[in-house]
């Protein structure tokens, strides 16, 4: 394959395609059960990456995991613009930096051309600060090169989160459809229709409705009033029926009703006005989908995409995010928050005298510490590998002092072996920096400051000792 950034060669205006496909031998042996997992497996990929060593070793791990890649290789503005107007892609895969481009226009590009298309940038010796400020301004995820192993699961991720937003779309738009599609819907399962009396009452229901809500017949579903606070209510009436006093389009109304059996159900509901003969409002009607898988499934990935899978503390893309809402809150109130960064001392040293699991078992030991010496408000964090951190609202240097020593203290009084210890380092905002990676690059030097001061402690009482 070559070195990792082996650059191509008078790559300036060429445009290169790759296609990852199984290879001919085994494609005959694949049974036709593998078939449709491999059809969904398909993924397009654009790279603007210069070296082509790079891209194969993408397309290596992605194959490795069973996605069949379709894939083309840019380098310049130019190409990437044109590329992206010729074909559509599912993903983007761009270095970082780049000699070729400035620092973010590929996402500039993507948004000036209204392209909705995650991009991963593989970057290389990156500080997580940067890396964090990639993602805030819009990338689906940062990949070191040297960790491309990673790909896979940042891929399907950034797929993931792009399905649900083409869902909510069509969602969206299918809500909004002329009359016609509307009456069509009458008969389609996946949509319930009902009309309603002016007082939320139930006129008439279709069959989709009545399962949807868990009845077996249409009497007793039409002797309910589910609809009557939001048919009675002028401002979710304004929503539900798609304008507003103004004649403005809003967003379809989101509700929970209850069904027969007393299950929650969340649907999201649009609909129109029925106006009898002599043009007099006599009834609504209504569209009503089922939306509670689709939530709990965003919740489901919105939890993982802020949370540390070993300790369940936030990862640190939360992590930016709660830093930027408290930097923005301070400034509106004038009031300063603290920032807690710490290490776990000695992590190798445990891994290798008790093994990887134990080295695991400290981690998630430190974080039940941060854990429970936390308020409500504050926010516990796994930065990255055996760093943490804890941001404190409204806390001044003095009172996050306290809150760090305790924290020390309960470390140390862990019973439970190995022993373990932490070093911290305390920045306060705006005192240690208006920014987030100022803030984040204080507490890291005041965390290595105190590192270096009991090294040297250490170093005496030996010398003391030896003595």
């Amino acid at each position: 394959m070559g070195s990792a950034r082996n650059c191509l060669p008078g790559i300036w205006f060429v445009l290169m395609s790759f296609k990852a496909k199984p290879d001919l031998e085994q494609g005959e042996r694949a049974s036709a059960r593998e078939a449709p997992e491999r059809r969904q497996n398909l993924v397009r990929i654009l790279f603007v990456h210069r070296a082509l060593a790079d891209v194969e070793r993408c397309l290596y791990e992605l194959k490795r995991v069973r996605f069949t890649v379709s894939s083309d290789v840019v380098v310049t503005p130019e190409q990437f613009a044109g590329q992206l107007r010729s074909q559509p892609f599912d993903l983007i895969v761009a270095e970082y930096p780049s000699t070729n481009w400035q620092e973010t226009q590929v996402l500039n590009l993507l948004e000036q051309m209204k392209k909705d298309i995650p991009l991963i940038f593989l970057v290389h010796g990156l500080k997580r600060e940067a890396a964090a400020d990639l993602i805030l301004k819009g990338a689906a995820d940062c990949i070191e090169v040297d960790s491309i192993g990673h790909l896979p699961v940042a891929v399907h991720r950034a797929l993931a989160g792009k399905a649900l937003r083409d869902q909510r779309d069509r969602a969206e738009r299918d809500l909004r459809r002329s009359e016609a599609r509307y009456r069509a819907l009458a008969g389609n399962l996946s949509y319930g229709i009902c009309r309603c009396s002016l007082d939320g009452r139930f006129l008439e229901v279709n069959d989709a409705m009545m399962g949807m809500l868990g009845y077996a017949s249409r009497e007793e579903l039409l002797a309910l009033d589910l609809a009557r606070d939001i048919i009675q209510e002028a401002d979710q009436r304004a929503q539900l029926l798609g304008t507003t006093s103004a004649g403005a389009l809003v967003e379809p109304i989101e509700i929970e009703w209850r069904r027969k059996d007393h299950a929650t159900l969340k649907v999201r509901l649009s609909g129109r006005e029925v106006l009898s003969e002599q043009g007099e409002l006599e009834a609504y009607e209504v569209i009503v989908e089922d939306v509670t898988r689709q939530r709990e499934l965003e919740d489901h990935l919105r939890r993982q995409a802020a949370s540390d899978s070993l300790t369940g503390l936030a990862n640190y893309r939360r992590l930016v995010d709660v830093l930027d809402s408290e930097i923005k809150r301070s400034k509106r109130t004038s009031r300063e928050f603290a920032m807690l960064f710490f290490d776990l001392d000695g992590l190798k040293r445990i891994n290798d005298r008790y093994g990887h699991m134990i080295g695991s078992q400290a981690l998630c030991r430190l974080a039940d510490v941060l854990c429970s010496c936390c308020r409500d408000i504050d926010t516990a964090a796994r930065f990255g590998g055996d760093e943490f951190a804890l941001v404190l609202p409204e806390t001044n240097a003095e009172a996050a002092n306290l809150v760090a020593c305790r924290i020390c203290e309960s470390v140390a009084k862990d019973d439970i072996g190995p022993k373990i210890s932490v070093s911290v380092g305390i920045a306060v905002y705006p005192q240690n920096g208006e920014t987030i990676e100022r803030l984040l690059s204080q507490a890291d030097s005041a965390l290595y400051s105190m590192k270096r001061q009991r090294i040297v402690a250490a170093e005496y009482m030996q010398t003391a000792a030896g003595r």
